[in-house]
């Protein structure tokens, strides 16, 4: 009896398999690649444009986001895509994303502003670099955008949360609004000295994370908030703060936290 089944259990094997490989991104999402010198390779841009893009002759506000791979497509996400496509097409966002896929085994380098002693990591600023200086122009160039820091945005989570902040002090006239899900703040203390130091903080941000995460995940995201705070008057209401109830450290809390993100945050 198992014998006579074994084709059709192979065949459903077969089929599930391929469905699962297969792209979920929508019509809207494309990819080309680009030079990044800074960095001394190439780096594939995932391209998220409104339904409206083609039609219309407006120009459109920017998010920079990281680990492509995890935005828009099932088949290239690590654990789960945080379905942007469809988010902002239910909500009819008039926002081009532009999505950087991560350097694979050099992902915890380029993300990380400062070196951690068992970790390694600290190339922070050369990828930084090339996301305002090679890649934003290219974008500029190529499409319809809104070029302001006031349009421009930066969202990531995890070490990509970490180096979403660190953006907002490094290029405070660029990046004019950031979202922070989950940071790293645990790589190294230097980003709370850093923040510390610096005189004034004008970003417009929004911190999001889980109560299930590290143990240190929300005292660290609360200590950053208040360091932050003391940069600004909190009658601006610059600042949001989300902690999940039941949130892990995951693509499931990113992806049901974005909207909210993004509606606040506005563009």
């Amino acid at each position: 009896m198992i014998k006579k089944l074994l084709p059709t259990l192979a065949l459903l094997f077969f089929l599930s398999n391929t469905i699962a490989q297969e792209s979920t991104a929508s019509k809207q999402v494309s990819t080309f690649t680009i030079k990044a010198p800074e960095l001394k390779t190439t780096k594939k841009i995932w391209v998220y444009l409104p339904k409206n893009y083609q039609t219309s002759k407006k120009n459109y506000s920017v998010i920079y986001m990281h680990d492509a791979q995890n935005l828009f497509d099932a088949k290239t996400s690590y654990a789960g895509e945080w379905n942007l496509d469809e988010k902002l097409d239910s909500i009819n966002a008039q926002l081009i994303v532009i999505g950087i896929e991560h350097g694979n085994e050099k992902r915890m380098e380029e993300l990380t502003p400062f070196k951690n002693e068992k970790y390694g990591g600290g190339n922070a600023d050369a990828y930084l670099e090339f996301i305002v200086k090679t890649l934003k122009p290219a974008i500029d160039k190529k499409y319809r955008t809104k070029t302001k820091k006031k349009n421009t945005l930066i969202m990531g989570s995890s070490l990509g949360g970490l180096v979403s902040y660190y953006a907002i002090l490094k290029y405070p006239n660029v990046f004019g609004k950031a979202g922070v899900f989950s940071p790293s703040f645990w790589f190294s203390n230097k980003i709370f000295d850093l923040t510390e130091n610096t005189k004034k903080i004008k970003t417009k941000i929004y911190f999001l994370c889980g109560d299930k995460e590290s143990e240190d995940m929300i005292a660290d995201m609360n200590k950053m908030e208040h360091l932050v705070n003391t940069k600004r008057c909190s009658c601006l209401h610059l600042n949001k703060k989300e902690i999940i109830s039941g949130g892990q450290h995951n693509e499931k809390l990113w992806r049901d936290g974005f909207t909210k993100a993004i509606l606040w945050l506005g563009y």
